[in-house]
């Protein structure tokens, strides 16, 4: 039993830590605030503003504070709307797509076959490689309407191979994502299969229940709880999907809320804007993150 001099040394022990995370995470979002009521753009520097002078913020002759002008001006931007639904069609088509091929693939490699440890090794393998890669091999190996191998494919049936990049952007941008993604849903489902009860499997055998029925009453509802993590995981990821987008070249259609908050900071260089775009996306993931969490809470207490 922990006295309270033992008690009092652990936080003291801890406590170094804790501020460095602390300081870690609040400092950069403390700085995006104080930009996002600037009016600061790098193509138009103003000394007064770049400096960051607080007593020449509301000069009257060069007027740097914005106020919420930055936040109304991206919330009007009818690039934002856009952008939020590239953002709400990724993420509920990827989750979609990661949640069936994750199941059905899960199920597959849950049954005992020659080189099970080799294909489930390379099923991960995806989820590994980072998001810059994964997009160059998919744009120039895979999607290319020339060269591809999907092209190669519909070419060998008599089809008419598809411009992915421009004429199905989003889709193109989907199937990238899915591809890195449904991997790990498989890993989190395949592990919970695992640890179903072995005396369900074996009545379900000796009743000689029918394959959809065990998979509908046994195995789903076994599977519900991992599900729900899966779907908080890769909401929180890809609501930041960025490289995919930047280096395919599909942001005209496909650009998502992260891409537009580039484009106002890198594109444009309206620090202030881009900060002010940056904070609604952070207010907005955390609205999602805490009905997503929600949700698990409601699944782990049934």
């Amino acid at each position: 039993m922990a006295t309270q001099q033992t008690r009092t040394l652990g936080r003291f022990a801890v406590a170094p830590s804790v501020l460095s995370l602390f300081l870690w995470m609040i400092v950069p979002l403390a700085m995006t605030i104080y930009f996002s009521f600037l009016r600061y753009n790098l193509l138009d520097p103003n000394y007064a503003c770049s400096l960051m002078h607080p007593d020449q913020l509301l000069d009257g002759a060069n007027r740097c504070l914005a106020g919420f002008s930055n936040y109304s001006y991206f919330l009007t931007d009818p690039a934002f709307f856009r952008a939020m639904g590239n953002s709400l069609k990724l993420v509920g088509w990827v989750l979609g797509i990661s949640v069936v091929f994750g199941t059905l693939l899960a199920l597959l490699l849950d049954q005992p076959f020659f080189g099970q440890g080799i294909v489930r090794l390379m099923m991960i393998a995806p989820f590994l490689v980072m998001p810059t890669v994964s997009a160059l091999v998919w744009k120039n190996m895979m999607l290319n309407p020339v060269s591809g191998m999907i092209a190669y494919l519909f070419k060998s049936v008599g089809l008419q191979p598809i411009d992915w990049f421009a004429h199905a952007p989003l889709t193109a941008v989907v199937i990238m994502v899915s591809w890195q993604w449904v991997p790990f849903a498989t890993l989190i489902l395949l592990t919970s299969l695992q640890s179903l009860d072995g005396e369900q499997k074996e009545a379900a055998e000796m009743d000689g229940t029918p394959p959809l029925s065990y998979f509908w009453y046994i195995v789903l509802p076994h599977l519900i709880r991992p599900m729900t993590v899966v779907i908080l995981i890769e909401t929180i990821f890809l609501l930041n999907v960025f490289a995919e987008i930047y280096v395919t070249g599909t942001a005209g259609t496909a650009g998502n809320l992260p891409f537009l908050v580039y484009q106002y900071g890198l594109i444009a260089n309206d620090i202030g804007g881009a900060s002010a775009g940056g904070i609604i996306a952070v207010i907005l993931a955390n609205i999602v993150a805490f009905f997503l969490m929600r949700m698990i809470g409601k699944n782990l207490d049934a």
